[in-house]
């Protein structure tokens, strides 16, 4: 595969920014990518969301007195909840630099919280954003605002979180899962962090402290001792020296290697520390030093990218994404509904033979002009929701050369990389006098991308 699309996919959803990463080279695509500023507009589907802790509890109130009218409000919900994940996958495929929207994505299932808990759309819907304006921000203000937002406090429970009764849930995965890793503090170190946390309760502009739930006496942590309250434990927390590798990690399998090297792991970690945890230089060094480096293959495509992908080649506008949301979460990977607080595991665990199998059908589905039932739409979308039955679908190619430069070609664009084994299969799809002005030749090219995007090649970057 070419580098540029290689990095295109991995830097984004598909290979359109290629061009642009060829022209400008990974640094400069990186800075105008930084430039990009996330939309501030509140979609149009959630402009009578219950927003106000007082609106939330009188909608609940409603709904638990008229139990007709809360099965109608529950599903309701279910269609914005639906709407605003469509609204999501669009951005993601049609910004010019959809690096922000890729790092936004990487903290949606890092700081994990799900619908299920969670309940409430407009709180999820500023979760998101949240994400999506700090996306290159510094890493310990992110979990510094996580701390203080509706949807975490809600998700892990900090709600029950009182002197009367400490709960440690949020205590625990602030650092098993979001900062340090396993390993890297004692279970005391979870108790006297719940107390600190204790009180961070929802309000109208993010979770507080309230005063009655709260503990306002001494506690140690980490072998220090005051009254600590959320800011001042993440402080503590980033000065510990393991701080900068478990999201390093995470970062390197997000990008690049679903097994990266622990050296890498050290080296960049320690990079981030010496950067006091800025996102934008560590995404600068991270990128320009692998971008040479061989490294195709080493990722499997989450199911979001492999669709993107495949509709970008096939030049399919207009999806109604209700269907792309409804098809990723078939694979696995459900838009703010994470199976548990770890989020997708990624790697292997994208492509099981079930998986591959659906991948084959909705790329044969696809290559042939088809799309998915609207009968799909029926309880996730509106009755008047947009839905095309069937695409034009066209591959982009020179129609010039041999069969051998056209296969050649095509291969860059859409396989990480091939040995050569495929070599005659492909050609006995593409033959030797094939001619590529002659009338039937984009169905032939046609034919042969659908063979290719269904090899093992195509489901890895």
């Amino acid at each position: 595969m070419d580098k540029n699309v290689l990095w295109s996919l991995r830097l984004g959803f598909s290979g359109r920014q290629a061009a642009a990463i060829k022209k400008l080279g990974a640094e400069r695509f990186l800075e105008q990518s930084f430039k990009l500023k996330p939309g501030s507009s509140l979609p149009h589907f959630l402009e009578d969301e219950p927003k106000t802790i007082e609106e939330i509890k009188a909608k609940r109130q409603l709904m638990h007195k008229d139990r007709q009218l809360g099965r109608e409000m529950r599903q309701e919900d279910s269609k914005i909840f639906f709407a605003l994940k469509a609204w999501w996958i669009a951005k993601m495929e049609e910004d010019e630099y959809p690096l922000r929207e890729k790092m936004a994505l990487f903290w949606h299932n890092h700081f994990v919280a799900t619908r299920d808990k969670v309940k409430n759309n407009y709180w999820l819907y500023e979760y998101n954003r949240l994400f999506r304006e700090n996306a290159f921000g510094n890493f310990k203000d992110i979990t510094e605002k996580v701390l203080r937002s509706n949807a975490m406090v809600v998700y892990l429970d900090n709600t029950k979180n009182t002197p009367k009764g400490f709960n440690e849930n949020l205590s625990r995965e602030l650092l098993e899962l979001f900062t340090l890793g396993e390993g890297n503090y004692t279970e005391q170190d979870i108790k006297e962090g719940a107390k600190g946390l204790a009180g961070l309760t929802p309000a109208d502009n993010g979770a507080v402290y309230v005063t009655r739930n709260e503990f306002n006496g001494t506690f140690e942590y980490f072998g220090e001792k005051g009254a600590f309250k959320s800011d001042e434990m993440v402080d503590i927390i980033f000065r510990q020296p393991n701080a900068p590798y478990h999201i390093t990690r995470k970062l390197l399998q997000w990008f690049i290697y679903d097994n990266p090297p622990e050296a890498l792991v050290k080296k960049y970690g320690d990079y981030l520390r010496k950067e006091n945890y800025e996102i934008k230089p560590f995404l600068k060094k991270l990128v320009t030093e692998e971008f040479n480096k061989p490294t195709e293959g080493s990722k499997i495509k989450d199911p979001l990218t492999y669709m993107l992908h495949l509709l970008d080649e096939l030049n399919i506008k207009g999806q109604n994404h209700k269907l792309t949301a409804l098809f990723i979460r078939q694979q696995g990977m459900d838009l703010f509904n994470q199976p548990n607080v770890k989020g997708w595991k990624g790697g292997s665990y994208w492509l099981t033979a079930q998986l591959y199998v659906q991948r084959n059908r909705v790329a044969d589905m696809f290559c042939n002009g088809r799309n998915f039932s609207r009968n799909m739409l029926r309880s996730v979308g509106d009755k008047d929701d947009e839905h095309t039955e069937g695409f034009a679908v066209k591959i982009n190619w020179q129609h010039s050369g041999t069969n051998k430069d056209v296969i050649n070609a095509l291969q860059q664009r859409v396989l990480t990389y091939a040995d050569g084994s495929l070599q005659p299969n492909f050609e006995e799809m593409l033959v030797y006098d094939f001619k590529p002005q002659s009338p039937g030749a984009d169905n032939a090219v046609m034919r042969l991308f659908n063979y290719m995007v269904k090899t093992p090649e195509f489901q890895i970057i």
